[in-house]
């Protein structure tokens, strides 16, 4: 099982590897980006790789084998990267990647329950020890919960129309399955909306996987920590999917590099801000035609790149 690493080529690029260096992988999942950084270690430099998903950290394992002990694979959740890197004893590195969302090997699989396109029990869950699922979410939050994560992290215009629908669903019998909670969307969608072309169920689905995996919460909290554990000069590389993470990536990026608080016309700076970012492209970079042509999934990637200063 090979899958296509998006902007691979952009990321080893900016990351500018130091055969000596340490590096993150914060979203190792099947190792694509993370064998490319250690196939650049030339020296004495290691790759610590992080996922929560126990199936990808055993694939990507035996895909980086061969780097040995230069590979440090651990099972954890990158909002955490602070504690984990502690327990490696490692103070500070040389340049981290996150690849945000979901990986096409979890959706790829029916049984995880992340694809619309197949019908399968309603899990959801990137860590699969992880307590919360998709079932638990749409059968127990209330009607303004469920309206209140399809538009916030799915920004799904209907959203009170399905949170409504899944409650009505709901009393007859448990929402069991992504197939019932695709033909409740579908129910209650416009027909207009119903032909265009992107699923009617993609931005609810969206929704309810980032909130079963708080993905956005481990977002700002790995944005909170990861800029104070980069050496000067280090590097922070974040490919995201949609515009929510996104904007959370700018504006922590922002608030490290343009923080300042103080009036334009004060002579100093009296608000205490020390500028820890500088952005390295003025907009993100994108995947480029023959990327997008060779793997379609690509198309909504987002690459922003800060450095320590």
């Amino acid at each position: 099982m090979r899958h296509k690493s998006v902007l691979l080529q952009e990321c080893v690029r900016y990351l500018e590897i130091d055969p000596d260096g340490v590096y993150v992988d914060g979203t190792l999942g099947m190792g694509g980006h993370a064998e490319a950084v250690l196939e650049r270690l030339t020296g004495g430099g290691m790759l610590v790789g992080i996922d929560r998903d126990e199936r990808a950290l055993t694939y990507a394992g035996e895909r980086l084998a061969r780097f040995g002990d230069r590979a440090k694979l651990v099972k954890g959740n990158f909002g955490d990267l602070g504690a984990i890197l502690d327990s490696l004893g490692i103070e500070q590195v040389n340049g981290m990647l996150f690849d945000l969302g979901v990986s096409s090997p979890q959706l790829d699989d029916g049984s995880r329950g992340f694809s619309y396109m197949q019908d399968a029990p309603l899990d959801m869950r990137m860590d699969e020890s992880a307590s919360l699922t998709a079932r638990d979410i749409l059968n127990t939050m209330s009607e303004a919960e469920l309206r209140s994560i399809f538009w916030r992290y799915g920004e799904e215009r209907y959203a009170g129309r399905i949170a409504a629908a899944v409650v009505a669903a709901r009393e007859q019998a448990p929402v069991e399955t992504t197939g019932q909670f695709v033909q409740i969307i579908r129910q209650t969608m416009p027909a207009a909306v119903l032909r265009e072309k992107q699923h009617p169920a993609k931005r609810c689905f969206q929704a309810v996987r980032i909130a079963v995996n708080d993905e956005l919460g481990a977002l700002e909290r790995m944005l909170d920590t990861a800029p104070d554990r980069l050496k000067t000069g280090g590097r922070l590389l974040v490919i995201s999917f949609h515009s929510l993470e996104d904007r959370i990536v700018k504006e922590a990026i922002r608030r490290r590099e343009n923080g300042c608080t103080c009036p334009p016309d004060f002579p100093v700076c009296t608000c205490g801000f020390v500028k820890t970012l500088k952005s390295v492209t003025r907009k993100p970079v994108i995947p480029g035609g023959e990327e997008l042509a060779d793997n379609p999934r690509a198309r909504s990637a987002r690459l922003r790149i800060a450095e320590k200063v």
